[in-house]
């Protein structure tokens, strides 16, 4: 099927590794020229060079998404060097603190400006070069988590809020031909992925957890997540708007780890502490989901994610 995307022009956040590169690179294949944005230098150049074999116009920018003004510049310098955006998905994203007993001060909200924050400002700052093409299609990656509970609760709610995003601003935007759409990964296992590390440090665990809640037998795979993103993203999506499409394989919960009772909640959450993740689009469904900190890297990149 000719999804009809040669030549769009497309920015995805957290996009040098993970789920945000697999979009890259089907949207790629199809045509698309691509900006990257994340922070890391060295990935975006790693990601844009795997990129160079679709032979489509590729372009990076270094940004904390959680740092509006430089959200905004990484928006219009991708915007200057592809000639326009007509794509956009927000990918990037990830967690701060844990559940509601083992989060410090200002930790959820930290959390919330990095999922459904940086999605508000990206979609706020992108606008004018949509309008300015007629419209386009908005896709914002945000979890089965956001749909039912599990460890860690500023998570959980992040991602709530970003299906309702969609759902929001898709009612919004009509008037302006965007679609806006939500995609909820469950969990997603690749190479160098939090689930691959899970499974080799808590093999016990994993086993359990695989053998329980997938039917299938297995965890999702980066493509099957990036097929759907970019199938919505595509003309072929005309008349899907405000929906939030699950790709789970039927998973049933979606973490690894449960709430415990009473004086046990602090070690509800696997790997508890402020400690780095690192995934790419990684962390989303429940399940080993490392707490990236917002210190001296400034802010999360695709690497501080729940992986799905």
């Amino acid at each position: 099927m000719d999804l009809g995307l040669r030549g769009a022009r497309a920015l995805i956040t957290g996009g040098s590794r993970g789920i945000g590169f697999a979009i890259a690179d089907a949207l790629a294949a199809e045509g698309a020229s691509v900006g990257l944005v994340a922070r890391g230098a060295d990935g975006l150049a790693a990601a844009a060079g795997r990129l160079a074999r679709h032979g489509v116009p590729v372009t990076t920018a270094a940004a904390d998404v959680t740092d509006t003004a430089a959200l905004g510049r990484a928006v219009e310098d991708v915007a200057a060097a592809l000639g326009g955006l007509d794509r956009l998905v927000a990918n990037a994203g990830g967690t701060i603190g844990g559940n509601i007993t083992s989060s410090g001060p200002g930790d959820f909200t930290a959390t919330f400006a990095l999922n459904a924050g940086h999605a508000v400002e990206l979609i706020r700052t992108a606008l004018p070069h949509l309008r300015s093409v007629g419209g386009g299609a908005v896709v914002i990656i945000s979890s089965i988590t956001g749909m039912r509970p599990a460890p860690r609760t500023s998570y959980s709610v992040a991602k709530a809020a970003e299906i309702q995003l969609a759902a929001t601003a898709a009612a919004e935007l009509a008037a302006d031909n965007v679609r806006v759409n939500a995609v909820s990964p469950g969990s997603i296992l690749f190479p160098g992925g939090s689930w691959e590390r899970f499974s080799q440090e808590n093999p016990a665990d994993f086993a359990a957890f695989l053998g329980t809640q997938f039917p299938f037998g297995r965890l999702g795979r980066l493509e099957e997540v990036a097929d759907v993103a970019v199938f919505l993203l595509s003309a072929r999506a005309s008349w899907i708007t405000g929906a939030n499409i699950v790709v789970d394989g039927g998973q049933g919960y979606p973490s690894a780890r449960r709430f415990r009772a009473g004086a046990d909640s602090a070690a509800n959450e696997p790997e508890a502490g402020r400690r780095p993740g690192a995934d790419g689009k990684g962390r989303r469904a429940g399940g080993p989901q490392p707490t990236p900190s917002l210190g001296s890297a400034a802010g999360p990149p695709e690497a501080t994610r729940d992986i799905t």
